[in-house]
């Protein structure tokens, strides 16, 4: 059984992060006003990102921690930005003046390629994994992509470390 950790964009732009079993059902719930609270009052609400966790609690610690960053570490997870996820992970003092500029890698015949991803691990840490996310038709499905879908589905990331 997977344990999902998700992030939704709120139609005020604000970021809601949670865990479920099940990640259909659970967006299902959210659309359609059945959670009260943060959400409810936001709507709609749009699925940016989502990992699967071999646990319960490797899920639940995933949540705890990433609703603890700054929205611009959570961009910086959805858009797939290991150099920016990187800098903001470092406290405000040693980061420097100046954020890394985002990279693009280009294949063969000149379009963008994917880029690395990386997961939290019970530690806080980077682990290696792969991760499946929704589709744009509310299915899961594996997606190659690194970044933000318009139409509120999350790639396919393959897994790298954090530098």
């Amino acid at each position: 059984m997977a344990f999902w950790t998700y992030i939704l964009l709120c139609a005020d732009g604000k970021f809601y992060t949670g865990r479920t079993e099940d990640l259909e059902a659970r967006m299902g719930q959210h659309q359609s006003g059945l959670i009260a609270g943060f959400t409810a009052r936001r709507m709609p609400v749009k699925l940016v990102w989502a990992d699967n966790f071999p646990t319960r609690l490797e899920a639940l610690e995933a949540e705890l921690k990433i609703k603890k960053w700054s929205v611009a570490k959570k961009r910086a997870l959805i858009t797939g930005d290991w150099g920016a996820l990187s800098f903001f992970a470092r406290p405000p003092r040693e980061r420097g003046a100046v954020l890394p500029r985002a990279s693009t890698s280009l294949d063969t015949n000149g379009s963008v390629g994917s880029r690395a991803s990386t997961s939290l691990d019970t530690n806080g840490g980077v682990r290696p994994r792969v991760s499946t996310s929704l589709d744009t038709n509310g299915g899961l499905g594996p997606r190659a992509s690194t970044s933000l879908d318009t139409n509120a589905g999350v790639g396919m990331f393959a897994r790298g470390g954090v530098g």
